[in-house]
């Protein structure tokens, strides 16, 4: 069953950071998108920056996400935002409603923390994905595959090209995101269990020394011994900047597990091409040849 139909209502909401007001300009432009491709679009009351880098409380940001979730009308939920503020609503949502009334729900990046804590809290599958990508540079790709996968079954946004790193299967149900987002749900009832998943990376920000960090705390959580395969994502800045060594290297000298299967992909994470991971839907992959 497609996830979306022509007249549907979708909700769009910002649970990190509030959005500056100059970002008006690019949610309008969503908003038409959306609208041209048969939806009708209800935003949060609150969505914009008021105060420093606020535009709500946690509790007013969680009953904005709860009276979507009450709303019948709406049929899947787009956060717009990011930064650092997204793990603050967890501790005011209702997820005895949420299970009640389940609905996909997509955010990235620092909402990595909310995709994650929804899985655990209510074992429904959430999507890793910016919305805002129908509105970048690949504009016109990113709508085309949006549309074939949501309103006609493909999966298009959904499949992501990867490079064997080691290993030759990879089975199991995503979960993760961002590598320093998804480090705050530790010591949480939000935090998924890692036991025979596949754990999925990525970052935008962040040089050697910070992704050593973050990898080394993974590692003295368990959580490689646990999981039963790692898709590494882009991390834009230690790949655009070329540091050394590489995400790849420094991954494979801390994790230090040859017998883990590891993928690498540019497709899932900050860049304009991205495409939309599932959160708790069994993944399977083969290295062909």
């Amino acid at each position: 069953m497609a996830l979306l139909h022509k007249k549907d209502s979708v909700g769009l909401i910002a649970l990190s950071n509030g959005p500056a007001l100059m970002m008006k300009d690019t949610f309008e432009q969503l908003e038409q998108v959306l609208k041209e491709m048969g939806l009708n679009v209800i935003w949060a009351p609150k969505l914009y920056r008021q105060e420093s880098v606020f535009q709500a409380s946690d509790s007013e940001k969680a009953e904005m996400l709860m009276d979507f979730y009450r709303n019948d009308e709406l049929v899947a939920i787009f956060d717009v935002s990011g930064g650092d503020l997204a793990n603050g609503v967890l501790s005011y949502l209702d997820y005895d409603l949420m299970k009640r009334y389940p609905k996909p729900f997509f955010g990235y990046s620092d909402l990595s923390v909310v995709v994650n804590g929804l899985y655990t809290k209510t074992h429904h599958k959430t999507y890793l994905y910016q919305i805002r990508n129908l509105v970048s540079e690949d504009a016109s790709k990113q709508q085309q595959w949006f549309k074939e996968t949501l309103f006609h079954q493909k999966d298009t946004l959904f499949q992501f090209d990867v490079e064997w790193i080691q290993g030759e299967t990879l089975e199991g149900e995503p979960i993760g995101g961002n590598i320093r987002c998804f480090l705050k749900l530790a010591g949480t009832p939000y935090l998924p269990s890692f036991e025979k998943k596949i754990l999925l990376l990525e970052s935008y920000s962040g040089d050697v020394a910070k992704m050593a960090t973050y990898l080394n705390q993974y590692k003295q959580m368990g959580v490689f011994k646990q999981i039963n395969g790692l898709i590494l994502g882009s991390f834009t800045e230690m790949e655009q900047k070329q540091y050394e060594p590489d995400i790849v290297s420094l991954v494979k000298s801390i994790v230090n597990l040859p017998q883990l299967p590891i993928v690498k992909t540019s497709q899932i994470g900050h860049g304009p091409d991205s495409k939309c991971a599932i959160i708790g839907e069994r993944l399977m992959m083969k290295k062909e040849g």
